[in-house]
C-alpha cells in the first residue's frame, strides 16, 4: 500500500507530531511505502493566487480554475504544487494528521487543499463524488480537539464531532472521490497523562497495522 500523511501542527514536539511520527515508523515497519507533507517544516504558503503557476493563460484578470486546467495543458504548475498534485495521485491511503482549530482543519491545511486539489486534474468535469477520479482510494482524518469527548456528543457543548468533520470529509475528500475511513480523534490529549498518552499512541499503531482491511464509513450529506 502506498501511503500519504499530511501534518499540519507548527510544533514537531506535539502529540499531533507524535501521532504523525508513529504512523510513519508503523507503516514502514508493515512494509508499505510512505510519503508525506509536513507543512510547516516545508514552509507550504496556504495562499493561493498566481504563484501556483509557472505558466499564464490570461494575465489580465485571475480566475484560478481556468489557469489550473490551462497548466495541466501546458506542465504550467510551479515544483512544490507539481510535487504535491503527485503525492496525491501516488497514494492509495492519504491521512490528515491536525489539531482541530476554530470547528475545521488549521488554515496551512486549507490552503494545501486549495492550492493542490486542482480542476482538471483533482476533480471537474464531471468527476465528483461517486465519479470522483480518486475513486478506490482512502482517506482518513486523524486530529485532537482541546476539549474532552463528552463536549463533543449529539447536544454537548461543542456539538456532534461528526457533524463538525461532515464538511471536511464530505466536502473535500469524497467530493474527489476518496472512500472515507473512520476518524481517528483523540479528545484532549494535553490533559492526559503521559502513560495515558502513550497507550493512545500504541492504539493508534495498532489500527494503522490492518487499516487496509477497513471498510469506508458512511459520512452522511448535507
Amino acid at each position: 500500500m502506498k501511503v500519504l500523511i499530511v501534518l499540519a501542527h507548527p510544533e514537531p514536539k506535539s502529540f499531533n507530531g507524535a501521532m504523525f511520527q508513529t504512523a510513519i515508523d508503523t507503516f514502514k515497519d508493515s512494509g508499505h511505502d510512505v510519503q508525506y507533507s509536513d507543512l510547516h517544516t516545508m514552509r507550504f504558503d496556504p495562499a493561493s493566487d498566481r504563484r501556483n503557476f509557472a505558466s499564464v493563460k490570461d494575465p489580465d484578470y485571475f480566475k484560478q480554475q481556468l489557469e489550473e486546467m490551462y497548466a495541466i495543458e501546458v506542465g504550467g504548475f510551479v515544483p512544490e504544487i507539481e510535487a504535491e498534485i503527485q503525492k496525491l495521485e501516488w497514494c492509495d491511503l492519504m491521512i490528515w494528521q491536525f489539531p482541530l482549530w476554530w470547528f475545521s482543519v488549521p488554515a496551512i491545511l486549507k490552503g494545501w487543499v486549495d492550492r493542490v486539489f486542482v480542476m482538471g486534474r483533482v476533480y471537474g468535469n464531471g468527476h465528483i463524488y461517486e465519479t470522483g477520479r480518486f475513486r478506490g482510494k482512502q482517506a482518513m482524518l486523524s486530529l485532537t480537539t482541546g476539549s474532552t469527548e463528552e463536549d463533543y456528543l449529539a447536544g454537548g457543548f461543542n456539538g456532534d464531532i461528526h457533524a463538525i468533520l461532515r464538511p471536511i470529509q464530505r466536502g473535500m475528500l469524497q467530493f474527489v472521490g476518496f472512500d472515507v475511513l473512520a476518524p481517528q480523534i483523540v479528545y484532549a490529549p494535553v490533559r492526559q497523562t503521559d502513560a495515558v498518552r502513550q497507550r493512545i499512541l500504541n492504539d493508534f499503531s495498532q489500527r494503522l497495522r490492518t487499516i487496509e482491511r477497513e471498510l469506508p464509513i458512511a459520512v452522511g450529506q448535507y
